[in-house]
């Protein structure tokens, strides 16, 4: 139920290790790059609780709940990878980053409810590092393509007319592929559970219009559980960190440790492709990880175990600052490893064992809300701060967000987890 997270992964990692890349080489500068990657956030903030409140909502008897999200995500999501490193202008880079962000989170969302669908409580800390373990995987080979592609296979790195590398292009390529075959797997070969009471869910679907749907599913953020609120600050500043690693670390390590902000040389597109690396080295300690947070959960709290991750985490980020090796961030990449496969698993195990099972689905959409905000406050003010107190030097956003790891791994202490098993749901 979670090999499609795989594929899924193609597309966030690509996204996250070469769009500021992309951006660049088509002319954005520092100060424009969090304004232009608004379309991550945004995209979720508008889809995220929408596909979740109606795929709680679907059945059908043979494609089953979430099934056909995942798959008209996969189809949408495949066709914007294969267009998007074939951008000629900026404008039409930022257009591509909305049509696949959109399209990932329609396919993304539903696998989050699909696990508290298909697992008891005391089986869920151990299904959501499963689809980290996926996660990890996916985005360890996605991160690495340009450098594989260009190291290994020799393709170009350098586009003669200063446009998107072919490496860029083929890695995108292979990607899509991927994120189609991967989530088609699941979607094939795995079968939901029907809902407890059919005729119910088809009486309320009667009652129910699309445009009241709508207005349920986003003021849903005022009608949370208190375990809710409590995991939403520490998602708030998880994400804010992680946000602004990925706009930042490619301008940060080609110019704080490559030395240059020339787009066309070969020392930045050689930068750019090692920190393809860094994020495929960081997810693959995430994917080694995932399967030891069960145990360290169980023999603290859950709670305790994201609060020493996101420890990891911040220590990781402000790292950067203090190298001057390349091969030193590989060292600062195993702090956020651990960090990130605990916000993967952690708050999504610690949520779903309080939710009602009839509305795991929309609940989880409006979580993400967590995820997009804090996206769109670092889109609004990392640009200003840089610009106005760091003299648009990247490496300073690299600070910025180890802090904001630290606060969130406080911030664990004011969660009331329940870690009660529960009986299985929906068998």
């Amino acid at each position: 139920m979670s090999f499609g997270f795989l594929g899924i992964q193609f597309g966030f990692a690509l996204q996250n290790a070469n769009v500021s890349r992309i951006f660049e080489t088509l002319g954005a500068s520092k100060d424009e790059l969090p304004i232009l990657w608004l379309a991550a956030p945004v995209t979720g903030l508008l889809v995220q609780p929408i596909i979740g409140y109606y795929s709680d909502r679907t059945w059908h008897k043979k494609w089953g709940r979430r099934r056909p999200f995942f798959a008209i995500g996969a189809i949408l999501a495949t066709i914007a990878l294969f267009a998007m490193p074939n951008s000629t202008a900026l404008w039409m880079a930022v257009i591509m980053l909305w049509l696949m962000d959109a399209s990932i989170n329609i396919s993304m969302e539903p696998f989050r409810a699909f696990v508290g669908d298909m697992l008891p409580n005391e089986q869920r800390t151990s299904g959501f590092a499963m689809q980290s373990f996926f996660i990890g995987i996916g985005a360890v080979i996605a991160s690495a393509l340009p450098y594989i592609m260009t190291n290994w296979f020799g393709v170009s790195n350098i586009a003669a007319d200063g446009g998107i590398p072919d490496a860029v292009k083929w890695s995108f390529y292979i990607g899509g592929i991927a994120y189609f075959c991967a989530v088609m797997w699941t979607v094939f070969n795995t079968k939901e559970y029907p809902p407890d009471d059919l005729e119910k869910l088809k009486l309320e679907n009667a009652q129910t219009g699309v445009f009241t749907g709508l207005a349920e599913s986003f003021v849903g953020i005022f009608k949370m559980p208190k375990t809710m609120v409590q995991l939403a600050f520490v998602q708030f500043f998880s994400w804010f960190a992680l946000f602004a690693m990925w706009i930042y670390t490619t301008s940060a390590v080609t110019s704080h440790v490559y030395g240059t902000s020339d787009t066309t040389s070969a020392l930045y597109n050689e930068g750019a492709d090692w920190v393809g690396i860094c994020f495929a080295i960081y997810n693959g300690i995430a994917a080694i990880v995932a399967f030891l947070l069960p145990v360290i959960a169980k023999r603290t709290s859950r709670r305790m175990t994201h609060l020493m991750a996101l420890f990891m985490g911040g220590i990781g980020l402000i790292s950067i600052f203090f190298i001057t090796d390349p091969n030193m961030l590989l060292v600062s990449m195993i702090g956020v490893g651990i960090a990130w496969a605990s916000i993967l698993s952690m708050p999504y195990a610690m949520l779903s064992s309080i939710l009602p099972a009839n509305k795991m689905g929309y609940y989880m959409g409006v979580f993400n809300f967590f995820i997009v905000i804090p996206q769109i406050v670092a889109a609004g003010i990392l640009g200003f701060m840089l610009k106005s107190f760091f003299q648009n030097d990247a490496i300073y956003a690299m600070i910025i967000g180890g802090v904001s790891m630290f606060l969130a791994g406080l911030l664990c202490l004011i969660v009331q987890d329940n870690e009660v098993k529960n009986a299985p749901i929906g068998k």
